[in-house]
């Protein structure tokens, strides 16, 4: 139990030596000059406002910001571009929701995302729970395309969609009125309609969009493996401050779970929630000698059998050490549900009863199919309806796996 936890521990630390990667982009300065760096594919979820980067063949990491940089691109992945607009802040949230239909705009300086790059510019914002779209038609200075949900009175939301109508005023090739009426405000209904109106208007368009490599965020797993565990007790006795502690020994057996996973869709897919509900088992059994060395010696034997489902609800960190390899970490909080589990002694027999407790798991999984991890666990106090009666269930898991999709 020893080795695997020391295990464990240094597959943990190993993470930190993983490999941060940095990728070949550009940026161009305050002065206009391009400068040819590696940039770290930070995979942002909110719009940045700075990056890291580092010369081709150099260690020193550099950082630069968007007072001083102009543009700046990760190759295939992602463009920026710096522009000072009007841009609305107003909350879709129905508590901080504007009783105006009119945007709220205030000057700011961002780093606009490339959507659509081509004679018509289509651009992201977001910023906690902002999310906005920007247009330039012919190079222009980038504009807000307007969606604003408004409060009219309880139970009533108006909304302003005056995106429509921009598009219409100033996209004027190939797009048909039912399909801009019938298109909402988000990346792929925008993205149909600027693209459309590039290649009627025989521009050349590129389309950020990951080179369509984007995976489905939702994961099944089968994974199996074999799980050390014990489990003590102590009997506290009401008479001459007695107790009897009983070690029931170490036991290995084998485990089943079936994981279900969604990759979070911001920060380079490097975060992931869980949940994988798991069947365990542990027998133990020992000797115990009531009275010893006296004329009421009295041997029997004690034993447990702890069946239960665990069902831990986590949250996992990837670290990518190149595109097919990655190490993670992760934490659960694990809900327990034991099943016709008991502890027998000599006069009785003690209900085990299900507790809830944290696992940290550690592992490696290749071409994102191949997995193996070692997951710890904190103590479970497996007698608490027991007054008289504590108990320190531990158990420490290596667990492989296998990726349906």
């Amino acid at each position: 139990m020893r080795k695997i936890s020391l295990l464990a521990g240094l597959l943990a630390t190993s993470i930190y030596y993983a490999q941060i990667k940095f990728e070949k982009g550009y940026f161009i300065n305050n002065s206009g000059e391009k400068k040819e760096v590696l940039i770290k594919n930070s995979g942002w979820k909110n719009n940045p406002v700075e990056f890291e980067y580092k010369l081709e063949n150099a260690q020193d990491i550099h950082k630069e910001n968007i007072k001083n940089v102009q543009e700046f691109s990760i190759d295939g992945a992602e463009k920026y571009i710096r522009a000072t607009v009007p841009l609305d802040r107003s909350s879709e949230n129905l508590n901080l929701m504007s009783h105006d239909k009119a945007p709220d705009f205030k000057e700011e300086t961002l780093f606009l995302k490339y959507v659509v790059e081509g004679k018509a510019g289509l651009f992201y914002y977001e910023d906690g729970n902002i999310r906005r779209y920007f247009y330039s038609a012919d190079n222009t200075v980038p504009q807000q395309l307007i969606y604003k949900p408004y409060y009219i009175d309880e139970g009533s939301i108006g909304y302003n969609e005056e995106y429509k109508k921009q598009i219409a005023d100033h996209l004027k090739c190939g797009i048909e009125s039912k399909q801009l009426q019938n298109s909402n405000y988000n990346k792929k209904d925008l993205t149909r309609l600027f693209t459309q109106y590039n290649s009627c208007s025989g521009s050349q368009a590129v389309t950020y969009d990951d080179n369509g490599k984007k995976k489905s965020p939702f994961h099944m797993s089968i994974r199996p493996g074999v799980t050390s565990s014990s489990l003590e007790t102590t009997n506290y006795y009401n008479y001459g401050n007695k107790t009897l502690n009983i070690d029931f020994g170490n036991y290995t057996s084998f485990r089943v779970g079936l994981e279900f996973e969604y990759v979070l869709p911001f920060n380079k897919n490097k975060w992931a929630l869980f949940v994988e509900p798991t069947y365990q088992y542990y027998k133990g059994s020992t000797e115990i000698v009531d009275d010893e060395n006296t004329y009421f010696e009295y041997r029997y034997t004690a034993t447990a059998d702890y069946k239960s489902i665990e069902i831990p609800l986590g949250v996992r960190h990837n670290f990518f050490l190149n595109d097919r390899a990655k190490i993670f970490i992760n934490a659960a909080y694990v809900l327990d549900f034991a099943i016709n589990s008991s502890i027998k002694f000599r006069y009785s027999e003690l209900e085990l009863k299900s507790v809830s407790n944290f696992v940290f798991g550690a592992g490696f999984k290749y071409n994102d199919r191949f997995s193996a991890e070692v997951r710890v666990g904190t103590a479970r106090g497996l007698t608490r309806n027991y007054v008289s009666v504590g108990s320190d269930y531990k158990a420490v898991s290596l667990i492989l796996g296998y990726t349906l999709f």
